[in-house]
């Protein structure tokens, strides 16, 4: 068989695959909702906060449209806003930091780590009289050192508001991510481990008084309770279909995760004896840390080139963000002496890794990266 007639098509996600993996299920859930004209604000989003509650052991679990608004509506129930300053990693999608500056604050961005989750010695430096809040990212299905940021935010009185949109069912020292600050937020996007068919988020908290205030700001600014406005709000209510998807797929949830992590002990197996990679901690390996693997998240020496092989190998491969973290749009005039973010940004990028990818599907993988560096002799 020669390499032309060897090659696989692997796209970096197969979203066609999200539909067709429990269609069925999925029609039946539309022909029930719109036959009963649920659209909006009923009892299958009920459901679905509560069932995220459960999952999570919070007390309140807010369905809103979108991860950003997540981020936007818990700083605002928080209180923060203009003449504050929220430190937040540089390696995140910008919706962190546009929360934040849409909230009235700044972001100020902190470098990461070895694991590429913000780095607690960062934080520390970067505290000013301004300071309010921290926002960790919990990226790649990863929760950060919480025990040092934690104890950072309670010595200089600082508030948590964790941006989670990556991180669903992911564990630090057997707590969720989400859970450690006053609010957690998550992203429902459909690529991501609990994704909808469209746009979805949510914020959970144990605090009964930012539960209430979330709940009004997501809906106009009405109180649930009476339905009368007490503050100007936002339409941000998740639809009512997508939290009946939801609802469904978060049955399935840990079977994902699971095979998440097969997927994520085998990229390890066959590539952690390449050098030029560095790869993230094998599932297991950290007693700490119970990551869900959102994403595979490596870094590669010659990576432009790995990822043109890969391609004409029919390996799809993406770099987050674009490739360019915050500190690195130069127009947002934020700070930008990060350094350990600024020299990973030349060298990761994203291996294909969802719950539809077969073992040949990672093996094939695994044996183009191996062939390109064995080629390359370096």
């Amino acid at each position: 068989m020669n390499s032309k007639e060897a090659m696989k098509n692997i796209p970096f996600f197969n979203y066609p695959a999200l539909f067709e993996q429990r269609k069925d299920e999925y029609l039946n859930i539309v022909q029930d909702v719109l036959s009963r004209g649920a659209y909006i604000m009923q009892q299958d989003l009920i459901n679905f906060e509560n069932d995220l509650a459960k999952y999570l052991g919070v007390k309140h679990a807010i369905g809103v449209a979108d991860g950003t608004m997540a981020l936007l509506i818990s700083l605002m129930a928080a209180g923060i806003g203009e003449g504050d300053e929220v430190i937040v990693p540089s390696h995140t999608f910008v919706a962190s930091a546009a929360a934040i500056h849409h909230s009235g604050a700044k972001p100020v961005l902190a470098d990461c780590q070895e694991d590429h989750l913000i780095d607690p010695n960062s934080i520390s430096k970067l505290i000013t009289s301004k300071t309010k809040a921290i926002m960790p990212v919990q990226l790649n299905g990863r929760v950060a050192d919480m025990d040092a940021i934690n104890k950072i935010a309670t010595d200089h009185n600082l508030i948590i508001i964790e941006d989670s949109c990556q991180a669903l069912g992911a564990r630090y020292k057997g707590q969720f991510a989400g859970t450690f600050g006053l609010t957690g937020t998550f992203s429902f996007f459909p690529a991501k481990t609990l994704g909808c068919f469209g746009d979805g988020g949510a914020v959970v908290t144990n605090n009964d008084k930012v539960a209430e205030k979330i709940k009004m700001i997501r809906d106009h600014g009405r109180d649930p309770s009476d339905g009368k406005v007490k503050m100007f709000g936002f339409n941000s209510r998740l639809d009512n279909l997508q939290a009946a998807i939801l609802g469904l797929k978060l049955k399935y949830y840990d079977e994902d995760v699971g095979r998440r992590r097969q997927i994520a002990a085998l990229y390890h197996t066959h590539l952690n004896a390449v050098n030029q990679i560095l790869l993230p901690p094998s599932p297991g390996s950290q007693v700490n840390h119970f990551d869900v693997f959102q994403n595979y998240e490596i870094e590669a020496e010659n990576r432009d080139q790995l990822r043109e092989f890969l391609s004409q190998s029919g390996v799809g491969t993406i770099l987050q963000w674009g490739g360019h973290t915050i500190h690195q749009y130069h127009e947002l005039n934020l700070n930008s002496d990060l350094k350990y973010t600024e020299e990973m940004t030349k060298k990761f990028m994203l291996l294909p890794l969802h719950a539809m990818l077969s073992d040949k599907d990672v093996v094939y993988i695994c044996q183009k990266i191996n062939e390109f560096y064995d080629s390359k002799n370096i």
